[in-house]
């Protein structure tokens, strides 16, 4: 499995659970079929910057650090108004047309944010195509970027 899958697998299994401890990732991802030792999730913990938080359950648990994910929508919504031509859906497809220069930028930020409807991201200088999971996850991924344009 790549990185970024066990990466995005360990964002889900925070979502879904209190994870204590480096010894309950791995086992986890063992049970829905990845096979990892304790130092790749130690290294996967430091390279997402995941956060100890205190759990409703007593002692800690793993998250996401919020701060970086508001930054990061914040920057998208700001590449977005600064920058967006035109949008446009084909099937599972999102083509969306930038300002010249802007495509590398706003492709970069789109992955940051690890969607889940967002299967993949290619982009050139002026254009960025982001494949969907589905059709309908496609209409939604134009909608929320329609939503992030200033009027």
């Amino acid at each position: 499995m790549k990185k970024r899958d066990r990466q995005h697998m360990i964002k889900q299994l925070i979502s879904k659970e209190a994870i204590r401890n480096q010894a309950e990732f791995v086992k986890m991802l063992d049970e829905v079929g990845v096979k990892v030792t304790q130092a790749t999730v130690s290294r996967d913990i430091k390279e997402m910057r995941l956060v100890k938080v205190p759990s409703r359950l007593g002692g800690y648990k793993y998250s996401l650090p919020q701060e970086k994910r508001i930054n990061i929508e914040k920057k998208l919504q700001q590449a977005v108004d600064d920058s967006l031509i035109s949008i446009a859906v084909q099937d599972k497809n999102v083509l969306i047309k930038v300002s010249p220069g802007s495509g590398a930028v706003l492709s970069s930020l789109v992955e940051k944010m690890n969607y889940d409807s967002v299967f993949g991201v290619l982009c050139d200088d002026n254009t960025v195509l982001i494949i969907c999971v589905s059709d309908a996850a496609a209409i939604e991924f134009r909608d929320k970027i329609n939503q992030l344009v200033v009027k």
